[in-house]
């Protein structure tokens, strides 16, 4: 097949993107090789060894500036990094870049102080964080926060209950997002809190696992006392996490979108592979219309969604960022993603239905993108309001 048009957007950081996937070819490949699907990811140790060792090779955070501890990668670089993780079909090349257990750009409004304290080790892969935002009766409408932090003389007390918080197995510290009551000095609203996992009065609650076995936890706050020096930002950061959260989020979901992209990539390669090889009634199932509509609608998909992505990732180097860019982005890789590995798992038959098989795990992985970072319909509403609907 002759070039993709996705790939004049790819060139500029081509050798970079060959460099993470020969890392992952000659070191994170054999490493998936030797250990089994366990019941809840790949165990921390080796969580541990593959973060610091791709942060020394210069990919695990780089996109945060230098004084942070990255090298101030471009949003361009970033997304062609995470859709090569998903793309190469192995199960640690995801942990090789920040995700939702690593650096937060939350962090980036904290005080220099909050900065060197926790996002530099982050970045570095030293520590390890999780987002507490949901609540049990807040999901999509995440702004709606019952969690409440009262201020008492130079302290403030948090008392609450966070649901389907993951990471919180294994993390080090916990973001708390709670809601400010009037503190005197400003108006108060949806406010961020760093504090370690075993914090007094802050202990894990209900334990829940998702479809491909990742622990999902609920943290529950018993007048947990922090001092200003937990609030991010400190006084500035009052009612800020709204802000603070949203520029995050858009991010993130840049990060989804490539992701997505990558493992539809992955999936569509499996099913034309498949269909070359397989025979039913005397010749190869991809010969056959059918199959290639599956195949041929997957490569369309494929492709639109990372023009979308890449085209969205330039505009924010750019400096022309906007929420809705990103939603869409979202919105359109984690759909096309979904279908295409539904489609490709369809040509494999019940060979990609057995347990064990590639497919068979990534149909089951797939169906949280639609959810993760703000769900599909989250991303409509944001989409139909910047087209002036509502």
């Amino acid at each position: 097949m002759t070039a993709l048009p996705s790939s004049v957007l790819e060139r500029e950081h081509r050798d970079l993107v060959a460099g993470f996937e020969s890392f992952i070819r000659r070191e994170l490949v054999p490493l998936a090789a030797e250990v089994p699907e366990p019941v809840d990811g790949p165990p921390r140790d080796l969580r541990d060894y593959v973060r610091k060792r791709s942060a020394a090779l210069g990919f695990y955070g780089a996109e945060y500036p230098e004084h942070m501890g990255g090298s101030g990668m471009p949003v361009t670089a970033l997304v062609q990094l995470h859709h090569a993780a998903g793309a190469s079909g192995c199960s640690l090349a995801p942990y090789a870049l920040a995700g939702p257990d690593g650096p937060s750009w939350l962090l980036t409004h904290g005080t220099p102080r909050q900065i060197q304290d926790y996002l530099v080790p982050m970045v570095r892969g030293e520590k390890l964080r999780c987002l507490a935002m949901t609540e049990p009766g807040s999901g999509s409408d995440a702004f709606t926060i019952t969690t409440k932090a009262e201020r008492d003389g130079d302290d403030w007390v948090l008392t609450g209950r966070k649901t389907f918080v993951s990471n919180a197995g294994h993390a080090d510290y916990a973001i708390v997002i709670a809601d400010v009551a009037d503190s005197g000095s400003r108006a108060g609203g949806a406010t961020a809190f760093i504090m370690a996992l075993d914090h007094p009065g802050l202990r894990r609650g209900q334990r829940y696992f998702g479809m491909t076995g990742e622990p999902l936890f609920e943290l529950v706050l018993e007048q947990v006392r922090v001092p200003m020096s937990a609030l991010i930002g400190e006084e500035d950061g009052i009612g800020a996490s709204v802000e603070f959260a949203m520029d995050s989020l858009a991010y993130g979901r840049l990060m989804v979108a490539a992701q997505c992209n990558g493992i539809a990539e992955y999936a569509l390669k499996a099913g034309v592979e498949f269909a070359r090889q397989r025979q039913a009634f005397g010749q190869v199932i991809g010969s056959y219309q059918h199959v290639q509509e599956h195949l041929v609608t997957s490569h369309a998909g494929v492709e639109t969604a990372k023009l979308l992505t890449l085209a969205c990732a330039e505009l924010v180097d750019r400096g022309e960022e906007s929420g809705e860019n990103a939603a869409l982005a979202k919105l359109v890789a984690s759909q096309t993603a979904t279908d295409v590995v539904d489609r490709s798992l369809q040509v494999h038959g019940a060979t990609g239905y057995v347990r064990g098989h590639p497919l068979e795990y990534l149909y089951r992985h797939i169906r949280m993108m639609t959810i993760i970072e703000g769900t599909s319909e989250v991303q409509k509403v944001i989409v139909a309001r910047a087209m002036g609907l509502g």
